[in-house]
C-alpha cells in the first residue's frame, strides 16, 4: 500500500480505500488483517550463526600465542602438554560463547520490555495496543511526544507538527493538515500524511493506517527503532586495554624468563618453553572482559526484575556513582491517582470526600452548612470539568481506573459523585471541535453543540491564564489559589462562554471576550508510601533528591515536606532560575530541594548546573520536551507507563512502573554491579599472581618447579572457569546504600586493590612453596610434592574467594560461610574435580599426580584457613586505620 498516493486523497476517501471508518476497525477484523499482512515491524537483522560466534572466540592475540605453544609442544613430543593447552583454549572459548549468548539474551529481553505502544480506536473504543499489532485500517490517535507508529493518512489535525528528520533530513518540523495535496507532491510536502518513525512535536491528530512494517516509507531506509546498544562500555574498554597491556608485559617477561631458565639455570629448553607457555596461560586474565560482560548482564537482569530497564549499558556503570536524582513529582513521587479535594465557586467552598477514581464520597460545604445549595451552585463548574475532558472511567473487578489524563479522570469521578451522568451529558452536548492543551497558552478548550443548536465553549487550565482571559479581578481568587497550594493541592481554573450560533472551527480568537470565570478546583495526588521510604534510603546513601515540577511553589513545598526531601526544604521557581546566570545557578542548586513552576529549559539548566558542581545526575522525564534534559543527565530515566516514545529513546533507563522507588533500587543494583566487578578483579589478579610467583621463584632460586606445566594449566582451568564467574552473582553487600556514592573518576584499581593483589599473590605463593619444599625436605618424591603444591594453590584460592566476597566487611559470619548458591555449587564442583585430580588413576596418567595422605590434606586445609584468618585480620586493621576510603571513592 506504500505505493498508493494517499496524500492526494481526502480522509474519507482514504478510510473507504482501506475499508475502515472513523470509529476504527472491529477487533475481530483487526485480528484477521494482522494474520494477512503480518506484524507492523521491520525485518530483524540476521543473527550471527552460532558456529561463527564460537569461532570468533579464538580471534584473540593471546589465543594465537597459546595455540602456537600447543603446536610447539606437540612437535617437541610433549603430547599431553599440548593436549591440555588445547583443552584450556577450547573451554575458554565455550565459556565466552555461553557468556555472549547470555548477554544477547539479556538484550533481547530488554528490547521486548521497551516495545512501543499506540493508542487506537477499535469499534469506537479507545485502546492501547502494541505497535506491532497495527494493521491497515486502524485509526490511530496522536499526541505530542509520541512516535508515529505506522504510515497514516490524517483525518484530523489540531496544531499538529511532526519532526520528519529521520525520513526527510529536514531540521524544521513539518506542519500537518487534513486537506489533500497534489499527487506529485514531494515527501516533505505531504501535509496530510504522518510517517512511521517520525516524532509528533506539537498538537494532536488522528489518522488511518495505510501502510505498516516494511511497506512504510521509513521501512525502505532504516529500522523503525534503533537496536538497544551493544554491550561495549567504557569500563569494558578499560578492562580490555588493561588485559592487552598486561598480556604484552607477560609475554616479554615470559621470554626473559625463558632465556634466564635456559642460559642461567640450565633448564632443558623444551621444558623451559613449555613451563613458560603454561605460566603465561595461568597469569594472564584472558577471561576478565568476558566475566565483566556477564556481570553487567546479570545486573541488567536484576534491574529489569525491579522494574528498571537499562537501554544503554553505560548506565549500569554510572548508576553506582549517582549523587543526585532529579525527579518529577506526579506519578513518580506520588500515586498519580488524582482526587478533587476542594471546589471553590463564587460564594461557596466545598470539600470533596473519597480517594482515587471511585465515584464515591460526600460533597460538604465548608463556609456554611447548606450542602444542597452549595452543590447546586457547583453545576456550571461540574459541567465544564466533565465536558472539557477526554477521560473516561471504567470499573474492573471492583477497581476504578481512568482512561486518559489523571486530572481529567478525577473530574469525571467528581461529576459522578454529584449525581451526574457523563456519558448522557456528552451525548446531549456532543463535542464539535477543541483546542488541545499546550504549554504556550496553558489551557484546553472544547466546543459543544446543544440540543437547540446553540453552542457552548468550556475552558480549563492554569487559573492565572483563565482569570486573565475572563478579565476577572484576581485579588480574592489569588488568595484562594495560594491557600489551596499551601495545602499541597494542585489548582485548576474553569471558564465557559455561551454562543448563539456554532462556529465552524474553534480558535483562540473565540475566547478573546465573553468568557465567564466559573471557579477553582484543588486536586490532591498523595505521595507514594514507597517513595517516602526510598527517599529516606537515598539520603542515607548520600544521594540528594531534587523535585522539579511545574506545580505552584507552595504545592511543591507541601509535597516535599511530606516526602522528607531534606531537613530544611528550600524552593526555587523557574523565574528565579531565569534570573541567575550559569555560575550563580551552579552555586545555588546544591542547597535547593524543590524547583517549582519550571519549564523543560529550566530542567536542562538545573541538570547542567548540578553537573558543573561535580554531581553525577540521574534525571526522570516523561515528555518530548524532557528529552534534552534526559540526554544531558548522566543517567536519563524515562517513564514506561506515562512516558512518551521521545523520552524513552532519549533515556538510558526506563521505569516500567513510573515509580521513584525503582530508581533507588536501580542505584542499589548499580553499586552492586560495580562492587562485583571489583571483587572479580580482586580475586582474579592475585590468584593468577600467586601461581606465577611460585614458579618464578623456583626458576630464580634454581630448584625444581613446584608445579609442572600441565598442572599449571589445570589450576588455571578449574579455578578461572570454576570460581572466577561466581562473584558475578553476588548479592548486594549489607550497607551498600548507607555509604556515600563513589567518585565518577575513581580508578578501577584503587590503592587498596593494588595492595591486596600484591599481598595475596605473595601469601598464595608462600603457602604453595612451603608445602612443596616441606614435602621434599622430608624425602617425598617430586611428583608427590607437586601434587601437594597444586592442592595448596586451589585450597588457598577457595578460602580467598570467601574472603573477597566482602571487600571491607568481616567474612567470618554465618552468612559469609554459607555463601550464595553459585559459590557453593562452584566450590562443590571444584572439590570433586580436585579429588579426581589427586586420586583418580586416569588423572595421574595425564598430570603425573600422587594420592595424598590424610595428614597432608589436613595440613593444606589448615593453611587455607590460616590464610583466610590472616586476611580477615588485615581487613580489621585497614578498617581501624580508615584505609578503605579509596575503595569506596
Amino acid at each position: 500500500m506504500a505505493g498508493e498516493e494517499w496524500h492526494a486523497l481526502t480522509g474519507d476517501e482514504a478510510l473507504a480505500r482501506v475499508e475502515s471508518r472513523a470509529s476504527g476497525l472491529e477487533t475481530s477484523e483487526a485480528s484477521r488483517r494482522l494474520g494477512e499482512v503480518g506484524p507492523n515491524a521491520l525485518p530483524a537483522a540476521a543473527p550471527v550463526h552460532p558456529v561463527l560466534r564460537f569461532l570468533a572466540q579464538f580471534n584473540n592475540t593471546l589465543i594465537y600465542v597459546l595455540l602456537a605453544g600447543a603446536l610447539a609442544a606437540g612437535l617437541l613430543g610433549h603430547v599431553i602438554d599440548a593436549g591440555v593447552i588445547v583443552v584450556v583454549v577450547i573451554i575458554n572459548a565455550i565459556v565466552g560463547f555461553a557468556q555472549e549468548g547470555r548477554a544477547e539474551q539479556s538484550l533481547r529481553a530488554i528490547g521486548s520490555l521497551i516495545s512501543p505502544r499506540a493508542t487506537v480506536l477499535r469499534g469506537g473504543e479507545r485502546l492501547i495496543v502494541g505497535v506491532e499489532e497495527l494493521v491497515p485500517g486502524d485509526v490511530v490517535l496522536l499526541e505530542a511526544g509520541e512516535r508515529v507508529p505506522a504510515d497514516l493518512r490524517l483525518i484530523r489535525a489540531r496544531g499538529l507538527s511532526v519532526d520528519e528528520a529521520p525520513l526527510t533530513g529536514e531540521s524544521v518540523t513539518a506542519a500537518k493538515a487534513e486537506a489533500p495535496v497534489a499527487p506529485d507532491a514531494p515527501l516533505g510536502d505531504r501535509a496530510g500524511m504522518a510517517f512511521s518513525g517520525t516524532l509528533v512535536a506539537t498538537g494532536q491528530g488522528m489518522g488511518v493506517v495505510v501502510a505498516t512494517g516494511p511497506r512504510t516509507e521509513i521501512g525502505r531506509i532504516s529500522r523503525l527503532i534503533q537496536d538497544v546498544e551493544r554491550m561495549v562500555t567504557p569500563l569494558l574498554r578499560q578492562i580490555d586495554r588493561f588485559a592487552i597491556l598486561f598480556t604484552r608485559v607477560v609475554l616479554v617477561a615470559g621470554l626473559a624468563l625463558f632465556l634466564f631458565a635456559v642460559f642461567a639455570r640450565g633448564f632443558d629448553w623444551t621444558e623451559a618453553l613449555i613451563a613458560v607457555v603454561a605460566l603465561t596461560v595461568g597469569v594472564v586474565p584472558e577471561g576478565l572482559p568476558a566475566v565483566m560482560t556477564i556481570t553487567m548482564a546479570i545486573g541488567v537482569r536484576r534491574m529489569a526484575a525491579r522494574r528498571a530497564v537499562v537501554r544503554k549499558l553505560p548506565a549500569v556503570e554510572t548508576l553506582g556513582a549517582v549523587s543526585v536524582i532529579c525527579t518529577d513529582k506526579t506519578g513518580t513521587l506520588t500515586l498519580n491517582e488524582m482526587t478533587v479535594r476542594h471546589v471553590l465557586v463564587p460564594g461557596h467552598d466545598v470539600r470533596v470526600g473519597g480517594v482515587g477514581y471511585a465515584p464515591t464520597g460526600a460533597l460538604n460545604a465548608e463556609n456554611h452548612g447548606d450542602d444542597a445549595r452549595a452543590i447546586a451552585a457547583l453545576s456550571p463548574i461540574l459541567s465544564c470539568g466533565m465536558m472539557c475532558n477526554d477521560a473516561t472511567l471504567r470499573e474492573e473487578a471492583g477497581e476504578w481506573t481512568t482512561r486518559g489524563d489523571p486530572m481529567e479522570g478525577a473530574l469525571v469521578a467528581l461529576a459522578m459523585k454529584a449525581g451526574l451522568d457523563p456519558a448522557h451529558a456528552r451525548g446531549q452536548w456532543p463535542r464539535r471541535d477543541e483546542i488541545p492543551f499546550d504549554a504556550a497558552h496553558r489551557y484546553m478548550a472544547t466546543l459543544h453543540e446543544g440540543p437547540d443548536g446553540a453552542g457552548m465553549i468550556y475552558v480549563k487550565g492554569a487559573p492565572e491564564a483563565l482569570l486573565a482571559m475572563a478579565g476577572a479581578r484576581g485579588g480574592d481568587w489569588e488568595a484562594r489559589i495560594a491557600d489551596l497550594a499551601r495545602q499541597g493541592e494542585r489548582v485548576l481554573g474553569f471558564a465557559a462562554k455561551r454562543l448563539e450560533a456554532l462556529p465552524g472551527q474553534l480558535t483562540p480568537a473565540d475566547l478573546a471576550e465573553g468568557v465567564e470565570f466559573l471557579g477553582l478546583m484543588g486536586f490532591l495526588d498523595p505521595p507514594r508510601p514507597e517513595a517516602v521510604a526510598a527517599i529516606a534510603r537515598c539520603r542515607s546513601a548520600g544521594v540528594a533528591v531534587k523535585m522539579i515540577t511545574g506545580d505552584h511553589a507552595d504545592t511543591a513545598l507541601a509535597i516535599g515536606r511530606q516526602l522528607g526531601l531534606a531537613d530544611r526544604i528550600e524552593a526555587m521557581t523557574g523565574a528565579e532560575v531565569d534570573a541567575l546566570d550559569d555560575a550563580g545557578l551552579a552555586r545555588a542548586v546544591p542547597g535547593v530541594a524543590v524547583f517549582a513552576r519550571t519549564s523543560p529549559e529550566h530542567k536542562l539548566r538545573i541538570v547542567r548546573a548540578l553537573q558543573a558542581d561535580g554531581a553525577i545526575v540521574a534525571m526522570t522525564g516523561d515528555g518530548v520536551n524532557d528529552a534534552p534534559a534526559l540526554k544531558q543527565a548522566d543517567v536519563g530515566t524515562a517513564m514506561g507507563r506515562q512516558g512518551t516514545e521521545a523520552a524513552r529513546e532519549a533515556a538510558e533507563m526506563v521505569l516500567l512502573d513510573d515509580n521513584f522507588a525503582s530508581i533507588v533500587a536501580a542505584v542499589s543494583e548499580g553499586r552492586t554491579v560495580y562492587d562485583n566487578i571489583r571483587k572479580v578483579i580482586s580475586w582474579t589478579l592475585p590468584t593468577n599472581g600467586g601461581e606465577a610467583l611460585a614458579v618464578i621463584a623456583a626458576i630464580f632460586v634454581g630448584f625444581a618447579l613446584p608445579m609442572s606445566p600441565t598442572q599449571i594449566l589445570w589450576v588455571n582451568l578449574v579455578t578461572s572457569v570454576g570460581l572466577g564467574l561466581v562473584l558475578a552473582f553476588e548479592p548486594p553487600e549489607p550497607g551498600v546504600m548507607t555509604r556515600p556514592p563513589r567518585g565518577a573518576g575513581a580508578p578501577l584499581l584503587s590503592g587498596f586493590l593494588i595492595w591486596r593483589v600484591v599481598l595475596v599473590s605473595a601469601l598464595i605463593a608462600a603457602a604453595t612453596l612451603f608445602v612443596f619444599l616441606q614435602a621434599l625436605g622430608r624425602g617425598e618424591a617430586t611428583e608427590y610434592a607437586r601434587t601437594m603444591a597444586v592442592n595448596m594453590t586451589v585450597v588457598a584460592e577457595i578460602f580467598y574467594l570467601f574472603n573477597v566476597r566482602y571487600l571491607t566487611m568481616r567474612s567470618l559470619t554465618w552468612r559469609g560461610a554459607l555463601g550464595t548458591p553459585a559459590v557453593l555449587g562452584a566450590i562443590a564442583a571444584l572439590v570433586l574435580a580436585q579429588f579426581a585430580f589427586t586420586y583418580a588413576p586416569f588423572m595421574a596418567a595425564i598430570f603425573d599426580t600422587r594420592p595424598l595422605r590424610l595428614a597432608d590434606g589436613a595440613m593444606i586445609l589448615a593453611l587455607g584457613v590460616g590464610l583466610m584468618l590472616l586476611l580477615e585480620a588485615e581487613k580489621l586493621l585497614m578498617r581501624r586505620l580508615g584505609l578503605f576510603a579509596d575503595l569506596r571513592s
